[in-house]
């Protein structure tokens, strides 16, 4: 996985990505819409794409939002498409961007929302050292229940201690890299012994 800027090229694939999760379910306030982050009229130079290695495919997009070099925080959007979720390219995207912002960019504290509900986010942000701050009622009750925001951060400090110094690529990591594999394994392992 690399992280690379959003181009032109890519319009079609981030409209497509928009349109499939849209489809998936009705979109939460605060959903991260690939498009949306690409059009916001701003030329961000930490707006990327996030690419496959081998095949250059993309398969998502990253963008720092909330940036306050004052204050040194900032905030960020992800989204992978449906079809290439669960097999770690939102981990490599999370570190590379946070690698990018704290030793490059000097900032000092990362924050992101994540609705209490998003199980998979919540754990993804926690398996990188994010730790829970505080959580805020949503204004909008869905079918009467009460929604949270979970609000979670890292310092430059905390992530320096959790993720050493390394090359921002790693060319042994694809699609199944991990020991625990994704979603797409046993159809995988299914067609390689039959």
């Amino acid at each position: 996985m690399r992280l690379r800027e959003v181009g032109t090229r890519d319009r079609r694939a981030l409209k497509s990505f928009d349109r499939d999760a849209a489809r998936s379910g009705p979109s939460q306030v605060g959903d991260y819409r690939h498009w949306g982050a690409h059009r916001s009229g701003t030329a961000d130079p930490a707006h990327f794409g996030i690419e496959t290695l081998l095949a250059e495919r993309l398969v998502g997009s990253i963008c720092a939002t909330g940036v306050d070099p004052v204050t040194g925080r900032f905030s960020y959007g992800i989204g992978v498409a449906s079809q290439h979720q669960r097999c770690g390219y939102a981990s490599d995207a999370i570190t590379t961007l946070l690698r990018h912002m704290f030793w490059h960019r000097g900032f000092r504290t990362c924050e992101v929302s994540i609705y209490s509900g998003n199980l998979a986010s919540l754990s993804l942000h926690g398996v990188l050292g994010f730790r829970e701050e505080h959580r805020l009622p949503d204004t909008e009750m869905v079918r009467g229940k009460v929604r949270y925001l979970v609000q979670m951060g890292i310092t430059a400090e905390e992530f320096a201690g959790r993720h050493p110094r390394a090359p921002v690529i790693r060319a042994h990591r694809g699609r199944h890299w991990r020991a625990r594999r994704g979603q797409h394994w046993g159809e995988l392992a299914g067609r390689t012994s039959g």
